[in-house]
């Protein structure tokens, strides 16, 4: 056993990541039931229907799950409550101040991970008192670190200075990754992207199939005034690329992003105006399986990797 499947009684050091519009219940469920530990991602959910996919995810797994709440979403008290009201033991924290929610959470005798993307606020999580710290380099998709740091660097900088339990995230849908982030220090790994292509993620098929078809290149982090994400490149993305060549105001860019773009694309299928957001590790990504399979498949790599390296 290592320092995360003791910390949260897994069979496997995978986590799957908390995804805007593609971890439901039957995601998580799927993660868990697999051997790793499988969070519902509260961005994309009201708190009543956050409750539905928590009882519904009980009912699927017997496994230890978790929720992933960002902070910079409203109704982050109600959202709280029903976490502590139907008893969910993990939560991971992310996109704002750990020290807002971990006392809180910790009394409650739930297990608190934030996610960070930089040194200085692994430290900052660390001193929030949390169980364990996500650090996510910038190959990720979704909403990205303003450093920039990638993975490869990020993850032995961190452990440095961390005491905590370290998971790795960013670019990481193999079992080769796997071990290349443990190797640098990590003591678990997070996995999206590679998690939105399978059966169970709630993403639109469309959107995983894009994901299957992508190539090398085809990502690029940008409204970094706002919040940095990672977005594929289509109609949306172009648009926003045409309004930065005329230097646009801030409140530009929010006109332009509206609302619920996300949605449109990641979960109702709108390829060309939906805002999608994907990691750069989709280019490594051929297929659309089942959660069992690909987490049986980056077990089977990473033991396969594990020999070989020891020839070096």
């Amino acid at each position: 056993m290592n320092k995360i499947t003791q910390l949260f009684n897994i069979q496997y050091p995978i986590i799957g990541a908390g995804m805007i519009w593609a971890s439901g219940y039957k995601l998580a469920a799927a993660v868990s039931n697999a051997g790793g530990l499988g969070l519902i991602g509260a961005g994309s959910m009201y708190p009543e229907v956050l409750r539905e996919h928590i009882q519904k995810c009980k009912k699927a797994t017997d496994k230890p799950f978790g929720v992933n709440v960002p902070m910079l979403y409203p109704d982050i008290e109600k959202i709280m409550d029903i976490i502590v009201e139907e008893g969910v033991k993990v939560v991971f924290t992310s996109a704002g101040n750990p020290k807002t929610w971990t006392a809180f959470l910790k009394e409650k005798g739930i297990t608190v991970v934030h996610v960070v993307s930089s040194v200085k606020f692994a430290l900052k999580a660390q001193e929030a008192g949390v169980d364990a710290v996500v650090a996510e380099g910038f190959e990720a998709g979704g909403h990205n670190g303003r450093e920039e740091t990638t993975t490869f660097t990020l993850i032995p900088m961190v452990k440095e200075k961390l005491s905590v339990p370290l998971i790795a995230a960013g670019g990481i849908a193999t079992g080769r990754g796997m071990l290349a982030a443990m190797v640098l220090g990590a003591d678990g790994v997070q996995v999206g992207s590679r998690f939105l292509a399978s059966v169970e993620s709630s993403s639109h098929e469309k959107f995983k199939q894009l994901v299957v078809d992508l190539q090398e290149g085809e990502t690029h982090v940008t409204l970094k005034e706002l919040a940095p994400v990672r977005l594929i490149k289509n109609k949306f993305f172009h648009d926003i690329m045409a309004l930065y060549a005329n230097a646009p105001t801030k409140d530009e860019l929010i006109a332009l992003l509206g609302r619920a773009r996300a949605k449109k694309g990641m979960f109702e299928g709108d390829l060309e105006e939906g805002e999608l957001e994907i990691g750069q590790i989709a280019g490594l990504i051929n297929d659309i399986k089942p959660v069992a399979e690909i987490v049986n498949d980056m077990i089977a790599e990473f033991e396969l990797a594990k020999k070989e390296t020891a020839n070096f």
